[in-house]
């Protein structure tokens, strides 16, 4: 099977643990020995190593300048410098996804970044709560869009709060087609309804 690639755009300081569930179903496969349709890539600014609020160092694929015109979708991972201005050499490539109707995600100060470029007006969406993603300024002026949980899926955006990875993780996949619905309910239901000990 040909996978085609999700880019995660990654800047300085992002929050490794928001995608560290997806990356993992995305680049293994929901269930093991299933199908495994994607590849995960990393994108930031440039090719110079970024790293997490956690300390682990990442070496990106792509710069924005060599990023591939063949791919799946982008997932931004929320972070320090989602409102820096050098981020804002990442609004083309969101633009450019949302017009060839590729999954765009964003979690948590990444839904705020999709906010404040007028990418959430029109389609459903959640972020860190609605005062939140107000401060994004005149562009945002989704507030009748807004919906109050974890995560939110509308066609290809998945947008989600900074405590839900893995609601973001399951409705990516879901945007994806990543497996059957049953099997990615199963994978979210295995961390959500944690084994106590006895």
């Amino acid at each position: 099977m040909n996978k085609k690639e999700v880019i995660f755009i990654l800047l300085n300081g992002f929050a490794d643990w928001e995608g560290a569930y997806l990356s993992t179903y995305l680049n293994w496969g929901v269930k093991p020995g299933g199908p495994v349709k994607y590849t995960v890539k990393t994108l930031s600014i440039s090719k110079d190593p970024v790293t997490s609020i956690g300390g682990f160092k990442v070496l990106p694929d792509y710069g924005i300048n060599d990023m591939p015109e063949d791919y799946a979708g982008l997932v931004l991972i929320g972070g320090m410098s989602l409102r820096s201005p050098e981020a804002l050499q990442i609004v083309p490539l969101v633009e450019n996804a949302i017009r060839d109707k590729k999954l765009v995600a964003g979690i948590c100060d990444a839904s705020y970044f999709l906010g404040v470029h007028g990418f959430l007006n029109h389609v459903k969406h959640t972020s860190n709560g609605l005062d939140y993603i107000k401060q994004a300024g005149d562009k945002y002026t989704g507030e009748a869009n807004y919906v109050n949980e974890q995560a939110v899926r509308d066609g290809n955006i998945v947008t989600a709060n900074g405590t839900a990875p893995l609601e973001f993780c399951r409705e990516v996949l879901y945007a994806l087609n990543a497996d059957t619905p049953e099997v990615i309910e199963k994978s979210y239901q295995h961390w959500t309804n944690r084994l106590t000990p006895k």
